[in-house]
């Protein structure tokens, strides 16, 4: 079933293969979409381009979301590519120092920092691609569970994820008479290169594993499942909310004993 044949899409925060941006892709492909990347930097732009090509050949446009200038390039460089049907945020970045130890060891310049990048990013993006957006198209964050628990190590960046589900919300209300719709999903802990920044994050994979309702750990797959079912009609009246992509972890209000 081609639950997404016809619309176009826009993806952000490829870093390579292992990216739940890339599980996102991959999954929204698979049901028929057109795909546009961006990426920021150099160092990653071989790896967006390559995926970009096995996955329909769309458009591949560098983009800073902590560069107003680069942030206005964007909707000129999707014109041809026409108007978006989905935006997926997968955006997040903070200091690997702040990751580990006290959150109140975090400096004023980090705490901005990780607040611009991985939370008013999503704003920026909407501001940019505001007439890019089709009517009745559907925008989706990437956040975790420690924006709303307190997840050890995970200090600033949890601060940031929930400003993010915040923004998510007020930008429903703000779109949502061209019945555009804006979610979050929330995944489980997945070994990818940000993830990695994240002191103990091994230990975290491990407790999921042996805890979660579901007894494993989500992959960038599962996760794109999800994505592709916020891009479809079926999601039509779906807006405003966090979904949990975690095999039921945060439901989890103890540890069972051990067996």
């Amino acid at each position: 079933m081609s639950l997404l044949k016809g619309k176009r899409a826009l993806i952000t925060g490829v870093a390579n293969r292992w990216s739940i941006a890339t599980g996102i892709a991959r999954q929204m492909h698979e049901h028929g979409a057109a795909l546009a990347f961006t990426y920021q930097g150099e160092r990653v732009k071989d790896e967006v381009e390559k995926l970009a090509a096995e996955l329909g050949g769309g458009p591949v446009i560098e983009c800073d979301v902590a560069s107003e200038d680069s942030l206005a390039r964007l909707a000129p460089a999707l014109a041809q590519f026409g108007k978006l049907d989905a935006l997926v945020h997968s955006i997040a970045f903070a200091n690997k120092d702040d990751l580990a130890g006290k959150t109140h060891g975090t400096s004023r310049g980090s705490f901005g920092l990780a607040l611009d990048i991985s939370a008013y990013s999503l704003i920026a993006l909407v501001q940019a691609l505001h007439d890019q957006l089709a009517d009745g198209s559907s925008i989706m964050a990437l956040t975790y569970l420690g924006a709303t628990a307190i997840v050890p190590n995970y200090n600033v960046m949890g601060i940031a994820k929930a400003a993010l589900e915040a923004s998510v919300r007020y930008l429903a209300f703000d779109l949502g008479d061209r019945g555009i719709r804006v979610n979050a999903i929330s995944a489980g802990p997945i070994k990818t290169a940000s993830a990695r920044q994240v002191a103990g994050l091994s230990k975290m994979l491990d407790v999921v594993a042996a805890t979660a309702p579901l007894r494993r750990n989500v992959t960038p797959d599962d996760i794109g499942k999800m994505a592709v079912f916020l891009a479809s009609d079926l999601s039509a009246a779906v807006t405003a909310d966090v979904h949990f992509v975690d095999g039921g972890f945060h439901a989890m209000g103890m540890y069972p004993p051990p067996q």
